[in-house]
């Protein structure tokens, strides 16, 4: 649809721990008379880009959707020297951006959704369990609920890769090499299998792995040189154990062949009160692209439609 209402702007954003202020870029599809859904991009610092298919659920059901780059990534503030600052790179660090953005369209009253993937998710929740005023609802996409679960469901689809692959990678992990030639090559045979089964990847998944390659500092810091070798901060992150104080209805959704395994999901589908959970059968992580229609009905139908388009 070319006649999609679209603003951009930007917010005042000043990060805890940051000498100079900063700013949130956002970008609003529809108009904000209904609830709109906010979509929180992983990584931490992929932007917001290869969120963009959730475009349909405002052509399909008249939900605004609002995107934006969190700090340290694309069009929002980057704070490259703060490279392994783990006092800075924080969950509540993105919880005060998200509150601010919320605050800033005044969305209390009327209420908002949020659609967090992968780290995305891990945000949503935990800013979710805090119970901010205006959430409806929460949908949770290929995001673990526990870390060290998520490293153990890594190291078991790492052991089924090919021999010659997993012990190119094995090889690489014990001497630190993340940027050889093939440790990415073998990398790229875990990615097609288990990160998104189009292959080449689209565009905008693209543009998420150029925004890394760009600013890689909260990444590095927060998780760690790839999907599967987890030493950052979040390291040892159990965020399934506040997730019975989220009082939103939370929709799971994750892939059969995701890198969130079932195994890392199945702790918020115990904890969070009213949950429902979909796994999209033909999908790794990144389910909105393998499996769009489908992963847009589940979204649309536990949304619901909006009366203003």
């Amino acid at each position: 649809m070319e006649d999609r209402p679209t603003l951009e702007g930007e917010i005042s954003f000043r990060a805890p721990g940051a000498i100079e202020p900063g700013k949130t870029w956002y970008k609003i599809v529809g108009k904000l008379q209904s609830a709109p859904l906010i979509a929180l991009h992983g990584g931490p610092g992929t932007g917001y880009e290869y969120m963009d298919p959730l475009i349909d659920l405002y052509d399909q059901r008249g939900i605004p959707i609002i995107f934006y780059d969190q700090v340290g990534c694309g069009r929002s503030t980057h704070y490259r020297e703060k490279m392994g600052d783990g006092s800075f790179w924080t969950f509540d660090l993105f919880m005060q951006e998200l509150d601010n953005l919320v605050d800033h369209l005044e969305l209390r009253e009327k209420g908002f959704y949020v659609l967090g993937q992968s780290w995305g998710g891990m945000l949503g929740a935990a800013y979710a369990s805090r119970r901010p005023q205006g959430l409806k609802k929460l949908i949770l996409a290929g995001s673990p609920a526990s870390i060290p679960l998520y490293v153990e469901a890594a190291n078991y689809l790492l052991s089924q890769l090919p021999p010659d692959v997993r012990d190119t990678l094995r090889q690489c992990i014990k001497k630190g090499d993340f940027e050889s030639p093939e440790f990415q090559a073998a990398s790229l045979v875990f990615y097609k299998r288990h990160f998104c089964r189009i292959y080449p990847f689209p565009e905008q998944i693209q543009a998420g792995f150029k925004n890394l390659e760009d600013d890689p500092t909260a990444y590095l810091t927060m998780q760690g040189p790839s999907e599967f070798v987890i030493n950052g901060t979040f390291k040892d992150w159990e965020g399934w154990k506040d997730a019975h104080n989220i009082e939103a209805e939370t929709l799971l959704l994750n892939g059969r062949y995701d890198e969130a395994m079932d195994s890392c999901i199945e702790p918020w589908f115990k904890t969070i009160p009213k949950v429902k959970w979909a796994i999209l059968e033909n999908s790794a992580h990144m389910s909105h692209w393998e499996e769009r229609e489908r992963f847009m009905q589940l979204c649309g139908a536990f949304l619901g439609n909006s009366s203003n388009k």
